[in-house]
């Protein structure tokens, strides 16, 4: 049974969080209702824009949450720098950042038309998207990207334990986490193939199987894109599940501000935060900072309570595992387009972020850089080449008491790590 510390910034949070679920659904069983009201709707003071949580928040210890954020109101960066408003968007267009706009953004365009064949991401995520296929077809026909399919090889779904017809049920919030997952997949390698491993239920057990079962069919770059509180158990979590050397894992640093998530914190995955990303006139032609929303949103970051720190981090305020490695786009005021149908919220076009979004570019970045040699650990290899990143200097997740845990600057900090890809040259070894 995963528990965390009382006593540590994540901790209060969780348990915070975990009273107010508790609250709220003893309220909605006393009247009645079962729609998805767990939701935590939470506007955007700074980019006028609302969003809502796309799965429940964790009922037990030992259950993981997605970090999807998909918006609901307002008005988005790109909407904004594009004319568009908020109504004539809706759900019959695109609202949010597409292929080029990210590959753009992180010096990918030209490796993106030409690698990544024969290469496999795998998506792990709990429960089933019936119509996953069909909304990642409508995705890549739209923005004119090479069909994947599982007629032709390209697109794969299976079960944890690699069945393709004995599927998990059905659930419309992790849904909407896989659509998100699949389109960032296709929009940094659209000619990469795509595994998607779906586990019977959001445990930290079933979804370790799932990583197992996406290694053993194959997948050198595994994505995932959910998280929960720290635990003793962490160590033995790491053995069973995410040690895998020639792999590249990446996991999502978390969207509840400043505080260590796992298994972001494990020592044998990449982590990564989330930035906020707009258009500017600098060279680059984008710029990025910290992305924070309130006190309680924004990306993950911090100083592991039970992981040790891999040979490979040499930051000094921080004894044991610091998160984040690396970062992207997360914040949902200038979020990501996605296309998914499943479900109440499954209603076509929408804009999504937090670190679930930032979780599976990287790992396609890793499937645009190449192969990782046999034995390596691919989460050092951006430590090892920080001049291929864009450092990201500004911004905070929330208040600590070593600055860079928490805070922005030149060099390694904990909610962007070394910064976002600036092309592939940092992901390679």
């Amino acid at each position: 049974m995963r528990t965390t510390p009382h006593n540590s910034p994540a901790g209060r949070r969780r348990w915070r969080r975990t009273a107010a679920v508790v609250t709220a659904t003893a309220a909605l069983l006393l009247t009645g209702l079962t729609t998805a009201a767990h939701a935590d709707t939470a506007p955007a003071s700074t980019s006028r824009v609302t969003w809502t949580r796309s799965c429940a928040l964790p009922r037990h210890k030992d259950e993981m949450a997605c970090n999807a954020l998909r918006v609901t109101g307002g008005r988005t960066a790109f909407q904004q720098q594009h004319g568009i408003s908020p109504t004539a968007a809706e759900a019959t267009s695109p609202s949010g950042y597409g292929p080029s706009d990210l590959q753009d953004a992180y010096g990918l365009t030209s490796a993106a038309a030409t690698n990544g064949t024969g290469r496999t991401v795998a998506i792990v995520d709990a429960y089933d998207d019936p119509d996953a296929e069909s909304d990642l077809a409508a995705y890549r026909s739209h923005y004119g990207l090479p069909a994947c399919t599982t007629a032709g090889g390209c697109f794969k779904k299976v079960s944890q334990t690699g069945s393709t017809t004995a599927l998990p049920t059905a659930d419309s919030g992790w849904s909407g986490e896989i659509s998100l997952d699949l389109d960032m997949a296709s929009a940094i390698c659209p000619n990469c193939h795509i595994l998607l491993v779906e586990a019977k239920s959001a445990s930290m057990a079933n979804l370790g199987t799932a990583v197992n079962e996406a290694v053993g069919l194959g997948a050198t770059y595994v994505s995932n894109s959910y998280g929960g509180g720290e635990s003793s158990s962490d160590a033995t979590y790491d053995s069973a599940y995410f040690n895998h050397p020639g792999v590249a894992i990446t996991v999502s640093a978390g969207d509840a501000g400043y505080g260590a998530e796992y298994p972001a914190a494990s020592k044998y995955v990449t982590a990564v935060g989330g930035t906020r990303l707009t258009t500017s006139s600098t060279t680059r032609g984008w710029t990025e900072s910290v992305w924070r929303t309130s006190s309680t949103e924004g990306t993950g970051s911090g100083c592991s309570a039970y992981d040790a720190k891999p040979a490979w981090q040499t930051d000094t305020g921080c004894a044991k595992r610091m998160i984040a490695d690396v970062s992207a786009v997360a914040d949902p005021a200038t979020g990501v387009s996605v296309y998914d149908t499943y479900g109440a919220d499954g209603q076509g076009w929408a804009t999504y972020g937090g670190t679930s979004a930032s979780a599976p570019i990287i790992a396609s970045v890793y499937a645009l850089a190449g192969t990782p040699s046999g034995g390596s650990y691919p989460a050092k290899f951006p430590y090892a080449n920080t001049a291929a990143l864009n450092d990201v200097t500004s911004g905070t997740n929330g208040t600590c008491a070593t600055s860079y845990f928490c805070t922005a600057r030149t060099g390694y900090d904990g909610p962007t790590g070394w910064g976002t890809p600036n092309g592939v040259g940092a992901f390679t070894g």
